[in-house]
């Protein structure tokens, strides 16, 4: 396999059709309608540990949130009588997992477990559903998008909910919510989530209505960001990676073309990421580039809702 070695990617030799690679960029990062669900922001984790005390002032008090594990899952939105992705698309769950669901609106993430996302995807997008399959899914639920009640009594209305049908259910959740009175106590939580292969914490304040779009007062917190890029061209490998990919180079949806070099296991350098391909990547803030740094391949993207 031949492998491109220049960085610029108006140079590259092979396998890549810029023309084509610019296309599929350009739908990928189309915008898409989608559900009017809330969407979080990211908090930074360096500037709330910067200062304790400046953290705990009036525009952020840890005590006012409700605070949940980040599951690394599927959003999925039940509108009363079906399973829907966050772009609107249905989403084929068997007619016995979604028995005795509540005639009212839903919003929460398909999941496995931790560590469990590439199997989950597998099972979920299958227009066709593998019965057997979808008995390791469980709907974790963490709000209710029609009621009018700010966040803590929305949790506590779910809660009820959940409990009223969790004998005719086995696959209905209300993710657990704790409120924690220190910084110290967050980001030993964070930790312990990360080191047992989890994604992060979300936080929602219990003032806080739910609304459509992105929202100040529900904030996702992790060790990390994460992003995602297309698949431009690729550099060829050194030492043990010889003749194999080293490293993808990617585009941004702003623009900006730069390669990742690790995070890929030894069989994903023999067989990387296509040429179009979506992938997510991780990474700890930007040069003075605008560049994300230390970026590392994280997962392709197979679909939208991925």
């Amino acid at each position: 396999m031949t492998y491109t070695v220049s960085p610029d990617v108006n140079k590259v030799k092979t396998p890549l059709n810029p023309i084509a690679a610019l296309i599929l960029l350009s739908l990928s990062f189309s915008a898409q309608a989608g559900l009017e669900i809330m969407k979080a922001e990211s908090l930074d984790i360096q500037k709330i540990t910067a200062n304790n005390a400046e953290t705990n002032s009036p525009e952020f008090a840890i005590s006012e949130y409700l605070i949940s594990e980040k599951l690394d899952g599927i959003r999925a939105y039940w509108n009363g009588s079906e399973l829907l992705t966050r772009s609107g698309n249905k989403i084929y769950a068997p007619s016995w997992f979604t028995a005795n669901f509540p005639n009212t609106t839903l919003d929460g993430e398909l999941w496995i477990d931790r560590g469990k996302f590439q199997l989950l995807t597998q099972i979920v997008m299958d227009k066709k559903p593998d019965e057997a399959a979808w008995r390791s899914v469980k709907y974790m639920v963490f709000d209710l998008p029609q009621s009018p009640l700010p966040f803590e009594q929305r949790y506590l209305a779910l809660e009820q909910l959940i409990n009223s049908i969790s004998m005719q259910n086995d696959y209905l959740f209300a993710i657990e919510q704790k409120r924690i009175s220190d910084i110290t106590i967050l980001t030993q939580w964070l930790d312990i989530v990360v080191n047992n292969h989890g994604e992060g914490l979300m936080l929602q304040h219990s003032d806080n209505l739910y609304v459509a779009g992105r929202t100040h007062q529900l904030l996702k917190l992790k060790q990390h960001q994460d992003a995602e890029a297309i698949v431009i061209g690729y550099e060829e490998g050194n030492g043990k990676y010889q003749g194999q990919m080293g490293a993808v180079w990617v585009k941004t949806a702003s623009n900006e073309t730069f390669k990742i070099g690790s995070g890929f296991t030894d069989q994903q350098r023999k067989s990387p990421p296509a040429i179009g391909t979506t992938i997510q990547y991780r990474f700890n803030g930007y040069t003075n580039r605008g560049i994300p740094r230390f970026a590392r391949f994280s997962r392709v993207r197979v679909s939208p809702d991925s």
